[in-house]
């Protein structure tokens, strides 16, 4: 029988390509996650590995099997949320995942009322940039999390993954006075740290409108992005979320172009009692600030 283990290895190395990347995304040695997919292969019966040089891909066969294991895990995942369903109250840890500016305006309420409603849920929260999200869902470092997507930066669609929508946001270009994206071409540009979303977001919306920004600065923090912005130091796009906070001296101007933001949980536990909980908590608070 096929070892659920070694599976989550040749998973985590579909998405990851590397062996020293699945090392590191779960805290193993490379050669022990070498020796753990050779072991693999071996219950399996047919090569799973194509090696070449330090450079490993995946069979048809490893393919094939990575297919299943997607629904192998999600079976089990909902065989745990419906054990959990039996418990009277919410206990154990919940790890849940947010990117900054979503921390204060989303998450703090939602987590007032998941304390409130259940008090024995031990909420672990941890800041991450939303490309880093989905990894850390399928190793299991969070149980929840909010991602993000640009109109000019889907993401890709992770069979490991349910995701639900929250919020769609406008994105404003924040400058000393309104005007058109295309009219900035040959001003200096404040972005994200390059592998960011915002960052690859600003560099593709900008190319969109005929040029490539001239980035003299990177910042990951909305309010320092406006500060840096009120400062003249240059333009930014900055979503609704990270522009509650706009300086006086920076205009801002709302472009055809959104950022949408989606619960994510791993397939099969989105009926866990905890993430259900977690999941009526966030859309309230949604509900409230659009009503408010």
């Amino acid at each position: 029988m096929l070892d659920v283990r070694k599976l989550r290895l040749l998973r985590e190395l579909a998405h990851r390509e590397t062996i020293a990347a699945v090392a590191e995304s779960l805290n193993y040695t490379a050669s022990a996650v070498s020796q753990q997919l050779s072991a693999l292969e071996r219950e399996a019966g047919v090569p799973l590995l194509e090696r070449t040089g330090r450079r490993v891909r995946l069979t048809s066969a490893g393919r094939t099997l990575v297919d299943h294991a997607g629904t192998i895990f999600a079976v089990l995942e909902q065989a745990g949320a419906d054990l959990a369903a039996d418990h009277a109250a919410l206990t154990g840890p919940l790890r849940i995942g947010v990117f900054p500016t979503a921390n204060r305006a989303i998450l703090a309420p939602a987590l007032v009322a998941l304390s409130t409603e259940h008090p024995r849920l031990e909420l672990m929260v941890t800041e991450l940039d939303p490309i880093l999200a989905p990894g850390a869902l399928r190793t299991e470092a969070l149980d929840i999390a909010l991602v993000q997507e640009y109109d000019y930066v889907p993401v890709d669609v992770d069979p490991a993954l349910d995701t639900e929508p929250l919020l769609a946001e406008i994105i404003y270009l924040a400058a000393l006075s309104p005007g058109a994206l295309a009219s900035h071409q040959r001003s200096q540009w404040v972005a994200g740290t390059p592998g960011t979303l915002c960052h690859t977001m600003t560099v593709r919306a900008c190319q969109a409108a005929g040029f490539t920004p001239r980035i003299r600065h990177h910042a990951d923090d909305f309010g320092t992005v406006l500060e840096l912005v009120a400062a003249g130091q240059g333009v930014a796009l900055v979503p609704e979320l990270g522009a509650r906070a706009t300086p006086p001296a920076v205009a801002l101007t709302p472009l055809p172009t959104q950022r949408r933001t989606h619960i994510a949980y791993r397939r099969g536990t989105g009926t866990h009692p905890a993430i259900s909980a977690a999941r009526t908590a966030l859309h309230s608070v949604i509900r409230r600030s659009r009503s408010g």
